[in-house]
Formats: C-alpha cells, sequence, structure tokens
C-alpha cells in the first residue's frame, strides 16, 4: 500500500518531470514521424527540394559591416524537424556581430578565414573570451548572450555557424532593447544614464 507521503512524493516528481519534458519539448524542434517533411500540396519531390543554392557568390559581395546569411527553416523548408540550422558570417576589417543569443539552439563556430575575438556571458555574469584562428572552433551555449569581434584592422574574417535547431531564436540585443518600444525613461532608469543619451543611441542603433 502506497503511503500518502509516497504518493505526495510520487505526485510532485511526475509534475516536475512534466513541467521539464513540456519546456524541452517547446524549446526544442518538433519531432516528425518521416524522414523528412514535404511541401504543401506537391505530390512528388527530387534533388532540389534538399538543396540550398541561396549562398552562391556571396564571398564575392563587397561588404561595409558583419553580415549573416542564414539557412534556417525560414529560408530552407526541409529543415523543418531536423533539428539543424546553418549561417555564414563575414567580418569586414574592424567589423562586430554585436551581443546576441539563440533561443532554441547551441552554435557551434567555425572559423575559416581571419582573426576573431569571441565570447559569451553565462549566467552567474562570467564572460569567457578567446581569439580564434583559422580552423579553431568555439562553442556559443544554448541562450546565452555572445558576440564576435574582428579585431584586424586589415584582414576580413569568415565563419560558419552550425546550429542546434531549425529554428534557432536570434535575438540581437541592440535591437531588441532600443527598437522595441520599451519607454526611453525605463531605458534611462535600467542603464543609469538619461534620457537624451538614450535617444542618441536610439538613432545610431537605426542608422547601423
Amino acid at each position: 500500500m502506497i503511503t500518502n507521503i509516497t504518493k505526495s512524493s510520487l505526485f510532485l516528481l511526475i509534475s516536475i518531470f512534466t513541467i521539464v519534458i513540456s519546456r524541452t519539448t517547446i524549446a526544442s524542434d518538433p519531432d516528425i514521424l518521416s524522414d523528412f517533411t514535404s511541401p504543401e500540396n506537391q505530390s512528388s519531390i527530387d534533388a532540389n527540394y534538399f538543396t540550398y543554392t541561396a549562398m552562391r557568390g556571396i564571398f564575392q559581395k563587397p561588404l561595409d559591416k558583419c553580415t549573416t546569411t542564414k539557412a534556417t527553416k525560414a529560408e530552407f523548408p526541409v529543415l523543418n524537424g531536423q533539428g539543424v540550422s546553418l549561417a555564414v558570417l563575414q567580418f569586414p576589417p574592424g567589423s562586430v556581430n554585436p551581443p546576441h543569443y539563440h533561443s532554441r539552439a547551441t552554435g557551434l563556430f567555425l572559423l575559416l578565414e581571419g582573426v576573431l575575438e569571441v565570447g559569451f556571458v553565462d549566467t552567474k555574469d562570467v564572460l569567457y573570451t578567446q581569439r580564434l584562428q583559422a580552423g579553431d572552433i568555439f562553442v556559443f551555449p544554448r541562450g546565452l548572450q555572445h558576440y564576435q569581434y574582428n579585431f584586424d584592422y586589415k584582414r576580413k574574417a569568415v565563419g560558419i555557424a552550425a546550429l542546434g535547431g531549425a529554428s534557432p531564436g536570434t535575438v540581437t540585443l541592440p535591437s531588441s532593447i532600443f527598437s522595441s518600444g520599451i519607454s526611453e525613461l525605463v531605458l534611462a532608469k535600467s542603464f543609469k544614464t538619461d534620457v537624451k543619451t538614450i535617444k542618441k543611441i536610439k538613432i545610431a542603433n537605426k542608422q547601423s
């Protein structure tokens, strides 16, 4: 016979397990019951459906700021349910990819060319930084804010980010903070400055 205490403990354990599973399901890609998802209203597909060509020629384009070219579920629908996506990042000399985070994906970053300073901040506000050379790999844990900075003012840098989710949920902090409509007074108090300074930052953020 199960005692009341055991029943309570069992109920608590089941409740915790349910919450954890629910949060994991929400945060991760949905499971699919087939090898891959197919386009709606299309009876047959070929290899073109599994091919993404939008990155052709991106390395020949002149750039004046850090540029990210994505292959996520939004751009490449076959990734739905596959738990992976990709981004190519190009850094002109002296450029930066501002602090951001991926709410639904861990990032595995490979530097192909140049040098980069990278870093992320954990939930204890500890900053981990590293200077990468071509061939180095760095991990950005899911949900933690991070950045990449090309500190070389003469050479470009190029990297690839493999992301553990078809829809990684990228949130860029400058945009989400200063372009979201949050009250300028709230921002001024939060950053311990004045409204005039916040307005200047907002203007600069729009121009970048």
